[in-house]
């Protein structure tokens, strides 16, 4: 019988943090279909890993390619997805992402005469290679729009889920903000309910055993667009039933996790905002409820990096200055001598 602890330890082995065959980076963001990237530092640790190398230089030339995107798909958030994904996706969920986002803009004064302001002269600037964000907002400074405190952020979160722009190549630590009609010139079209399908058994697949109501609070997509698809979306899934609750998942993920299941207890290290924790509303079959304000300190969003242990959040975790050191960790209990042990190791096989 499958228990709330083997759904947690699954989930290593369906999102490759356990026995991963992704052969890069490219081939993790695929699988995975969208990882939460507002922090940049955190989703390239979280791709590399995953993609079993320790050089965020293979992260930063993935991302430099254009095969892979980071963009506002969901949510309101920033995600790495594939870029022929990125027209779909956003084509899904822009309306009830702007709908989300109408009062704060209402509140900023972001109205459809500034957007259109903004979205003019951010054409033209960002043609040919773009600009950093910076540069961008002197630019509408240059055009006598107001883009202090947030409004300038709101102002790029809506030309992205428009379609206009995403973050392209690196620059030092940055992306420059470009086109996405010269950045991700082609891009798969999909019907609405066929896109759905396939958001859905994409997500179920790398992210499962998971539920529905993960998945729609994932997506921000409605019950009523989903369910009446499930039977078609549950013909290349697997479903078990836990404590009463069905989840959903990759048929071949069972397989997997037996043959795995001891590498699922071992000690680990987790980015912030991992979609270990960040790809489901209900993270309680790898997080506690009672421990979530000491990874999400006055649950302001912010995800602090974690360490696990038999696919249990068991402390946050600090880099240290020094490269190769040991991370410094604050645990929720007593730590297993397992996971001290294992500290210094796992420190150096951080991406770097």
């Amino acid at each position: 019988m499958t228990s709330l602890a083997d759904v947690g330890r699954m989930r290593l082995v369906a999102q490759r943090l356990v026995a991963s065959d992704m052969p890069d980076v490219t081939s993790v963001v695929r699988w995975m279909t969208c990882m939460q990237a507002q922090d940049l530092p955190a989703a390239r640790i979280a791709m590399a890993k995953r993609a079993g190398t320790r050089s965020l230089a293979d992260v930063d030339a993935t991302l430099d390619s254009g095969a892979v995107v980071r963009t506002w798909p969901m949510r309101g958030t920033l995600h790495v997805l594939l870029a022929e994904d990125v027209r779909w996706m956003t084509d899904l969920t822009r309306e009830r992402q702007n709908r989300q986002a109408r009062r704060t803009h209402e509140e900023l004064g972001i109205t459809d005469a500034v957007y259109e302001r903004a979205e003019g002269a951010a054409r033209t600037a960002l043609a040919g290679d773009g600009l950093l964000r910076n540069e961008l907002l002197d630019v509408w400074r240059a055009a006598g729009l107001d883009v202090e405190g947030q409004r300038g952020y709101h102002v790029i979160g809506l030309l992205a889920t428009r379609g206009v722009i995403c973050q392209g190549a690196m620059t030092g630590k940055q992306q420059r903000l470009v086109l996405i009609d010269e950045w991700v010139p082609q891009a798969r079209e999909l019907e609405r309910d066929e896109a759905i399908v396939e958001w859905a058994t994409r997500y179920f697949r790398s992210h499962g055993p998971a539920t529905l109501k993960d998945f729609l609070w994932w997506t921000k997509l409605l019950a009523s667009e989903v369910k009446p698809l499930m039977p078609t979306i549950m013909e290349s899934l697997e479903c078990v039933t836990v404590d009463g609750t069905d989840y959903f998942m990759d048929p071949e993920t069972p397989e997997r996790y037996s043959r795995h299941k001891a590498a699922t207890a071992k000690p680990m290290l987790l980015s912030a905002f991992d979609e270990l924790l960040l790809g489901y509303t209900d993270r309680s079959a790898n997080l506690l409820p009672q421990d979530f304000e000491l990874v999400v300190p006055g649950k302001n969003g912010v995800f602090f990096p974690t360490v696990a242990h038999r696919g249990r959040i068991v402390a946050t975790w600090k880099r240290p200055a020094k490269p190769g050191a040991t991370v410094a960790v604050e645990p929720f209990s007593t730590l297993d001598p397992v996971v001290d042990r294992a500290l210094p190791r796992l420190s150096r096989a951080l991406p770097q």
